[in-house]
This record gives structure tokens, C-alpha cells and sequence, in this order.
């Protein structure tokens, strides 16, 4: 961690040597330290600083970005001339209007000391809270505990200044007997709400309940989704629907259907990433404002994400929502705080309306079909379980699917009572999501497992 006062002084040299008629600096610092486990044993530690400054320079309209994890005052004048020079060879970009102009940055409450302080005995006693849980019931247990604290700051040469610290830990473990496994994870930015026996005691029960499944046919079923299966369609929403690069290039299902019914009326998702409820992030790397934007609210299409770059292409009343990603990144804004609402069903409502139908603990290996429609195919994975009238009768192996992911947010029954925060995948961010319960799915194999 630099500090704010380093900051400035990076920021301020690059802006002071560069050449361009605007200029951006994106500062990254970063400590970061992981855990791993595996065979119910502590086999690696490691631990990582480093930090990653991000020059954009702006000639007329010619875009060159490059960066460097030198800090000092000669090698911060070259990144700025090296970024000078390739914006010297690229081509005009008509779509281009200006960096953004400074805008008041809420502040956010995004740090939490005991996560930036933690060491590897702190982590190890969480760790071992898994691996003896697992020892104890003949099981073999392997994952890890993460946990990092940056700071991000973004200048440019018309004025714009944010800079935030953050903390993050997070832990995942996959615990295994020969013929089953079971999973669990949480994120916090405070690792002190990380609960070792808790995460033990989710993925342990899952493994115990999963020995021996049994192998059922494919074909449509009801499912209940646990949070962590949940997340995935709110990654693949995220990536393909709701970012205005797709939307504006008509590659995603809210092009066009603005103000439509596009989802069941009891689905509601949105982004808000300052809400305390997720991990604060005030600003993006522009330095504009992140703002609450709604996607879906009751099964209505409501809107997508903007950076400035593509609010200036479309003009009118499109504007940065701020949620730019880092300069020279090309696939366009998406966003990273995302919230899905939560109903009032418990988990043994949502078993007691199936009449046959799956528990899925969570997906694997997930990838698009069809982006249009967002139709994906994957596997379930960690504990799967045949539900028949009403109860969990046993375990079942894995299922390979193929299905709409609007499709199945169509077919919403129950939204569970319970939000959990789940890391994200495609794109990285966090996800507030509840189970669901659908009432069809379309699993096409069964796998061997």
C-alpha cells in the first residue's frame, strides 16, 4: 500500500512530463497473501506487492496507453512519453470525445483494517478449522483463503482526482470422499465475518449426503438453485447483457426492449457498488462516480451500464454511469456489484413445492451458446440431490445442461428469503444473490461422477 500522498506524487509527475493534449493515470497498489490447502494440510503460503500504473494519452483523437510497476521519477516521465508515442501511431478515433471531467466522489466504507493486517497464522486458523473437519469425517479437504488490500486512484489533466482503499478476503473449499464432494465460500471485505467453522460445517454435510449418487435420466426438471449456482447467471448477465457495448451493438437481449417484460415479476437485479451491503467501490477507472443502475425491476428491462467513451459515441441522453474498466481494456463497461432481490421463501418451502426436481449446489465449467439469448451449457458439480415430493431423497451424479438463462428467470416459482455474497467469475466483482427455485431446467447427459 502507497498511501494517498504517494499517489498524488505518481499521478502528479506523469500529468507534469506528459506531452498529450489529455492525460490519465490509473494507480494500482496492491498487497495481497494466499493460503493453500490440500490433503487436509497447509502446503503454501505466498504473499505478492506490487503495483500497476496505467498511462492514457490523448492526441486530438488518437488513443496510446501504456503502463509499468516502476515508480520513480525518470521511469514515471518514460511512461508517460511511451504513452505519448503510441497514441502518435494509432489511428484518429472519431467515436472519441474527451477524458471526463471531475465530479464529486462519494466516499465509501470499503476498508477494513483487520483484513489489511492479517497474516498466515490468521489465515491458518481458519484453514484449519476446514481440514480438521474434514480429517474427522474421513474426508479430504483442499482450497484457499485469500486476502489482499489495495488502493486505486485515477488522475487526469482535467482535473480529476479519486483515490479509495478496499480490502477483501475470501475462502472456497471443495471437501471429497472417493465417490462425492462438497463445496463452500465466503467473501467479506472484513475477514474477521470469515467463519472457518461454518464453511467446514456447509461443505462437509454436502460431501457426507453426496456418497454413492445415483444416476437419473436427463430431461426437464424442477430445480432449487443454491447462491452459488445463482451467481453464474448473473456472471453471464453481466458479460453479455447488461454492458452498453453489447447493447449498443445489438448483441444482447435488453437491445430494443427497453420498458418490456423480459423476466418473471418477482425478479429485480441491479448494480449499486456502494452499497454496504456488497464491497464499496466509489468510483471507476476513469475516476467517475460508480451510480446505482437497474437492469431488470420486477421482470421489466430497465437499463445497462455506460463508460464515458461509449456515452460520447451514442450522445443524446447517454451519459458514464461510471463503471469504466481500466484503460485498454476493449470488451466495454460491465458491471461488478451486482444485486439480485430477495423473496420470502426458506429453503424447506422451496422443497416442499417440487415435486420432482434437483438440488443444485453449484456450476462448472459454464460457456455460452447463444450470447444473444444468453443460453448456456455446463455441469453441476458438489453435491446434487433428487428431491420427490417434497423431500431430498438422495444424491444423484452430475448433469450436464443446456439452458436460457432468460428463459429460466421466466420460470421463477420462489426467491429465497436469504441473500449471499458470492465472488464472481466472468469479469471478477461480487454478487448479492438468493436461491431460486425454477420450475423447469433442461439437463441433456449425466456424467460419470
Amino acid at each position: 500500500m502507497l498511501g494517498e500522498q504517494e499517489v498524488r506524487r505518481i499521478a502528479g509527475t506523469v500529468l507534469a512530463a506528459s506531452r498529450a493534449d489529455q492525460t490519465e493515470v490509473e494507480v494500482f497498489a496492491n498487497d495481497s497473501a494466499l493460503t493453500r490447502f490440500a490433503n487436509n494440510y497447509i502446503h503454501q503460503n505466498v504473499e505478492q506487492t506490487d503495483v500497476d500504473v496505467r498511462v492514457r494519452a490523448v492526441i486530438g483523437r488518437k488513443i496510446g496507453v501504456a503502463s509499468s510497476n516502476e515508480t520513480s521519477d525518470g521511469a514515471l516521465a518514460r511512461l508517460a512519453a511511451r504513452a505519448f508515442e503510441l497514441a502518435q501511431h494509432q489511428r484518429e478515433n472519431d467515436d472519441f470525445r474527451s477524458l471526463p471531467r471531475p465530479a464529486p466522489v462519494p466516499q465509501a466504507s470499503s476498508y477494513a483494517e483487520a483484513t489489511a493486517r492479517c497474516g498466515p497464522e490468521e489465515r491458518a486458523g481458519v484453514v484449519g478449522q476446514i481440514c480438521d473437519a474434514s480429517s474427522r469425517a474421513g474426508l479430504t479437504a483442499a482450497g484457499a483463503f485469500h486476502t489482499t488490500a489495495q488502493e486505486l486512484a485515477v488522475a487526469n489533466s482535467l482535473g480529476v482526482f479519486a483515490y479509495n482503499r478496499e480490502t477483501q478476503a475470501d475462502i472456497n473449499t471443495v471437501v471429497m470422499s472417493d465417490t462425492s464432494s462438497g463445496h463452500a465460500a465466503r467473501v467479506s471485505k472484513d475477514v474477521g465475518e470469515i467463519d472457518g467453522e461454518a464453511v467446514a460445517r456447509e461443505a462437509v454435510d454436502k460431501a457426507l449426503r453426496g456418497v454413492n449418487p445415483a444416476a437419473i435420466e436427463p430431461g426437464e426438471y424442477e430445480v432449487i438453485l443454491e447462491p452459488y449456482a445463482v451467481v453464474d447467471l448473473l456472471d453471464f448477465f453481466s458479460y453479455l447483457s447488461f454492458g452498453a457495448l453489447p447493447y449498443i451493438e445489438k448483441r444482447s437481449f435488453m437491445a430494443g426492449r427497453l420498458g418490456e417484460k423480459v423476466m418473471g415479476e418477482d425478479v429485480s437485479i441491479w448494480d449499486d457498488a456502494l452499497s454496504p451491503d456488497g464491497i464499496p467501490s466509489p468510483f471507476d477507472y476513469e475516476g467517475v462516480p460508480r451510480e446505482r443502475v437497474p437492469f431488470i425491476e420486477n421482470g421489466i428491462a430497465k437499463g445497462v451500464v455506460w463508460d464515458s467513451y461509449l456515452a460520447g459515441k451514442v450522445g443524446g441522453d447517454a451519459r458514464s454511469t461510471g463503471h469504466a474498466l481500466p484503460a485498454g481494456v476493449t470488451f466495454g463497461p460491465i458491471p461488478l456489484n451486482m444485486f439480485m432481490a430477495t423473496g420470502d421463501a426458506t429453503r424447506d418451502d422451496m422443497i416442499r413445492g417440487v415435486k420432482r426436481g434437483l438440488w443444485v449446489s453449484r456450476f462448472w465449467y459454464t460457456r455460452s451458446v447463444h450470447p444473444l439469448n444468453v443460453v448456456v451449457t455446463g455441469m453441476t458439480r458438489d453435491g446434487t440431490f433428487l428431491i420427490e415430493d417434497g423431500k431430498i431423497v438422495g444424491p444423484v451424479r452430475s448433469m450436464r445442461f443446456t439452458q436460457g438463462y432468460v428463459d429460466a428467470l421466466n420460470c421463477v416459482d420462489l426467491v429465497g428469503n436469504e441473500p449471499m455474497l458470492v465472488l464472481g467469475d466472468l469479469g471478477g466483482g461480487v454478487r448479492s444473490v438468493p436461491a431460486l427455485k425454477i420450475a423447469k431446467w433442461n439437463f441433456t447427459g449425466v456424467s460419470e461422477m
